[in-house]
């Protein structure tokens, strides 16, 4: 029996002998300790509601998300339109996915009966959140960034859709600059999701270079843009990570198999599972 005002022998012994591991663990893994979950994101951009198809394309969403079984989801092409009795299409994909936290953001005004945008949907207590117009101005893109508790602690979750005409590699550029440029740089590990509307090589998106690279190992895939909607293929949706901060330890692509003539949408998603590195 243990007495008030005097430590438990046992327990000191236990605690002392704990230390020299603590310790040596500091110099051993490239990832954070084993008390950490990894990280699992997605990104999908969903087409708003084009083909005439909702309705039966939004299960196909939430099917392949809920089998990606993501943390954090960031949207593209999420619509909300009062005359059309839509309501916004994010609220309704993280309500069938029983996530509890939806930010949205659009170049039209809170309230507006028609918006159209990015939308982060997460199950990780979020800690702030950000949003922004990019220049230029006149092209309508936007970002919006939700800072998230994860098991490993802070991380910035960054979503976004660029310029989309393929000669727009100078618009996607000044784009791209003023993303960075309205990153907090507080030292919270980023990534950044999205449609980048370009493949890496892709004179616009040099910028992100060295910090951030591509989730997705070379030629794990051959295309994001569903050759079954007219596209050629080409990967332009991308999970962008900073190397220093997470290990990759899984990228592929979802949503990319039909159910019967019908897709989730036209593009494919893309999922990680990322670890936090000590």
């Amino acid at each position: 029996m243990t007495h008030k005002g005097k430590v438990d022998r046992r327990s000191l012994l236990a605690a002392l002998a704990a230390l020299p591991v603590a310790a040596c663990a500091r110099g051993l893994p490239d990832v954070a300790p084993a008390t950490t979950k990894p990280l699992r994101v997605a990104t999908f951009n969903i087409w708003h509601d084009a083909g005439g198809r909702w309705p039966v394309r939004r299960e196909l969403l939430t099917a392949a998300l809920r089998a990606a079984d993501p943390d954090v989801i960031a949207l593209q092409e999420v619509l909300q339109d009062a005359a059309k009795g839509l309501p916004n299409q994010a609220d309704t994909i993280a309500t069938s996915l029983g996530y509890p936290t939806v930010h949205f953001v659009a170049p039209e005004p809170e309230g507006a009966p028609k918006r159209y945008g990015n939308a982060i949907l997460t199950r990780l207590p979020v800690i702030e959140v950000a949003r922004r117009k990019l220049e230029p101005l006149d092209d309508y893109r936007t970002a919006i960034r939700v800072r998230v508790q994860s098991t490993a602690g802070p991380v910035d979750i960054v979503a976004t859709h660029l310029a989309w005409q393929p000669e727009a590699g100078a618009v996607r550029a000044r784009q791209v600059a003023d993303l960075l440029g309205w990153l907090p740089g507080d030292g919270v590990p980023t990534l950044l999701m999205g449609d980048f509307n370009a493949p890496l090589d892709d004179p616009g998106l040099a910028d992100l270079s060295p910090r951030f690279a591509s989730a997705l190992p070379p030629g794990a895939a051959t295309t994001t843009l569903n050759p079954a909607q007219g596209h050629a293929p080409r990967v332009i949706d991308h999970i962008f990570v900073e190397p220093g901060a997470f290990a990759v330890r899984d990228a592929r692509i979802i949503g990319d198999q039909p159910v019967g003539e019908d897709y989730p949408s036209d593009h494919f998603g893309v999922v990680a599972q990322l670890e936090r590195r000590a």
